[in-house]
Formats: structure tokens, sequence, C-alpha cells
């Protein structure tokens, strides 16, 4: 759908509301001050000051306010990744896509967490709206706070391996690679099956293995995903769906995190480093070397340092 933005003041859209009030739609997109449909053309104001005009006579409708915004010119997908199988189409950027990435690999406690999303093309504005990026970039009450919106009207599929079984199927000698692919293949064919019988046209996965590795880690799977499905690094900067899911899932990895805190009795800290030793010390102390299986990732070398840290 064609669309014009322009920025302006929120006193100027405080006019536009009344200007627009016999064409205000009662439900309004989170981050919105209003919405308004008027002769095919759909009008969204957001509380960061820019307008975006949709449809018939958009650019028509958007000059009685104001010129339009400038557009920052697009990097290219090549140029901000490494990408493995299929090159990408060199306009996925503006794609209908779902978006794949993972939270916790290189955290000693709390799970394994991975999360699709399905972002439609012209939502791509909503989410720039809502400030979706690299949820690395993001302080937890940011992350938080997009990921509520999102949560109410982004389809969706939240996988979560919690520690006791990441560390019995690590015990049979299921790599955290492999279990990482199967998830996000999951999360592939759950979100799929949701928004069937529309498909996207494509699925970006933030690479965390080379296609033909992901692909060997699926072996044995019953229903494998391999259409128009593409692989990069950095792809949350390649396409917001990646950037969504990215959040959704730093957001469950952030509530799983608050909840072992509970149990424990104390703030467990994130990350693989000394801090995390000593609080996996703490927690050998209070309640035993085995109340570690239920926290963290076993097979990481904070167990034996928190073990002599302990003195067990």
């Amino acid at each position: 759908m064609a669309n014009t933005v322009i920025q302006t003041t929120l006193d100027e859209i405080k006019k536009m509301k009344e200007h627009y009030q016999a064409f205000l739609s009662e439900k309004s997109p989170p981050g919105s001050v209003f919405f308004a449909r008027k002769d095919g053309c759909v009008i969204t104001a957001y509380k960061s000051g820019k307008v975006m005009f949709q449809g018939n006579s958009n650019e028509e409708e958007a000059s009685k306010w104001g010129s339009p915004a400038e557009k920052k010119p697009k990097a290219s997908a090549t140029a901000t990744g490494k990408t493995s199988g299929m090159p990408l189409p060199d306009n996925i950027s503006t794609l209908s896509v779902i978006g794949s990435d993972e939270v916790g690999k290189g955290d000693y406690f709390g799970p394994l967490t991975v999360v699709a999303a399905y972002v439609k093309s012209e939502q791509i504005p909503l989410l720039r709206e809502l400030g979706v990026k690299d949820s690395k970039h993001l302080t937890d009450s940011q992350i938080i706070n997009i990921a509520k919106d999102l949560l109410t009207f982004l389809p969706y599929s939240l996988l979560k391996l919690d520690n006791p079984k990441y560390n019995q199927l690590q015990a049979s000698g299921m790599t955290q690679g492999k279990m990482t692919a199967i998830l996000h293949n999951q999360a592939h064919n759950n979100l799929l099956e949701k928004i069937s019988p529309e498909k996207p046209d494509a699925i970006l996965v933030d690479q965390f293995a080379q296609a033909p590795i992901y692909y060997k880690h699926l072996q044995g799977q019953k229903q494998i995903q391999r259409e128009k499905i593409y692989f990069s690094t950095k792809a949350e900067s390649i396409h917001l769906a990646v950037a969504a899911a990215s959040i959704l899932a730093r957001y469950a990895f952030v509530r799983a995190f608050d909840q072992l805190s509970k149990k424990a009795g104390f703030t467990i800290p994130k990350g693989a480093g000394a801090k995390v030793d000593q609080a996996a010390a703490r927690l050998i102390k209070e309640r035993g070397v085995p109340a570690l299986n239920e926290f963290t990732k076993l097979h990481f070398a904070n167990t034996g340092k928190a073990k002599k840290i302990a003195r067990v």
C-alpha cells in the first residue's frame, strides 16, 4: 500500500484529530494518537510526531499538513551481515516475513528461548514507530514496554526450553546448536499453521549456524521448513520481523529470570561472568549442588567454578 509520512508537532496532531473527527476509528494501533479512514485514505498519527497517510490520495491528503519526512536510505542486506544458503532477495526488508531469533544461549542461568514472529509489509512503519530494533540495543524496561505492544497484534510462536529439559538433552549428547535449530524449525511450523492459509514472502533466521549445518541438525525431524527460508547474521537490521522476534524472546527470557530469582530468594544475574559464579555458589550453599539442574545449564564452566567457591 502506497504511503506518505510527515513529521509534525503534537499540537498540530491535536488539530488534525479534530479535523478528522468524523472519520476516527474507535480502535487505534499501539503508540498512536488517532486512527482515521477518509475516502480510502488511512491516516495514523503517532506520539512521536509522525503521521502516516496510506492508500488512495495519500500524497494529496498529506500535503494539507506538511511535506513528506525525509527517508533514510536503507542499508543493503548483504552489507549488514553474512549469509548462507540461498542469497537474500534484494527487497527482503520490505516483504512480509517470518523472522526468528533466540535468547539465552550464552547465559548460565535461565532457559533457551526462541521466538518466530510474522510481520506483514504494511506493518513495518508501525513497528518502527513502536521502537522495534535489535533487543541487544534496548534496556529490559524498553523491551517490556515494546513487547507488551507487540503481543496485542503480532502473530508469533514462543518456545522455551527450561533448564531441566535442556540438561537432559545435553547429557544425552545433543548439542546446543541442535537444540536451537529444532526450536527455530518448530517455531516456524507453529507460526505457519497459525497464520494459514496466508503465507509469508520469506522466513529469515538470525544465523547461529550456516544453512548446511542447520539442516544437518534437523535430520530426523518430521516437518522441516525449506521453502523461502534465508539465513543471515545481524538479521535484526535486515528485517524488523527478526528484531520483533528478538524482543519477544528477550521479554520471555526476562520474565523467566524474574521467576527464577523468586525461587532462589535472591536476584540471579545474567551472562556467564564472575557474578554468575558467585550466585551459583550461593545457590549450592543454600540448596545443594542438585539445585543447579533447575536453574542453570550444567555443562557451562561456571558449574565447576561455583563448586570451588562453595568448596564442595
